[in-house]
């Protein structure tokens, strides 16, 4: 019985980032040039409903998978597989970190904060290393990884209660806890 529980949290999982790789190909969230990453929020919903290892893993894959094709980047495949499997863990540290409460609003957007930094700052280093930057790692940090983090804090919070919702209005409420739905 477990293991269907887990497999239906999995594939849970997977239609999540299916919606998340829709949304970010056809419905770019963005305020000027800047470009909220819609995958980061839907890969921090879905560790906040599951916070396994297991599940970190197959979230931060199958995200860096979905990222690396869909990026325009040079040099961001691979920078994109490896910023989305750290940030993945970051995610599932600071869950464990707030514990109940990290399902509440502050700590959500505290969560979308930190971890859109960090991954933003993962994949920069990440693609410096590989290929360079166009322009300085400070620039870009500042022009495009601040503005994507405050414009994913709002978001991961609104998908947050949006997708718990849903869950709740299905009979898939029962596969989580009362913590997530």
């Amino acid at each position: 019985m477990e293991r269907n529980i887990d497999l239906r949290k999995n594939l849970v999982t997977a239609l999540l980032l299916a919606i998340g790789f829709i949304l970010r190909n056809f419905i770019p969230i963005s305020i000027g040039s800047m470009k909220g990453d819609i995958m980061l929020g839907i890969t921090f919903v879905c560790i906040l409903l599951n916070p396994t290892v297991k599940n970190t893993i197959l979230t931060g894959l199958l995200a860096g998978i979905i990222t690396a094709m869909t990026t325009a980047f040079p040099g961001g495949q691979v920078a994109n597989l490896v910023d989305k499997m750290f940030t993945a863990f970051l995610v599932l540290g600071l869950v464990k970190l707030f514990g109940k409460y990290s399902n509440k609003t502050v700590s959500l957007g505290i969560i979308g904060f930190i971890c859109t930094l960090f991954s933003g700052s993962v994949f920069l280093l990440t693609a410096l290393a590989i290929v360079g930057l166009p322009v300085g790692f400070s620039t870009l940090f500042i022009t495009v990884v601040l503005p994507t983090a405050v414009i994913n804090t709002p978001i991961t919070v609104v998908l947050y209660k949006l997708i718990v919702k849903s869950i709740k209005a299905t009979n898939l409420s029962t596969l989580y806890s009362e913590k997530a739905a």
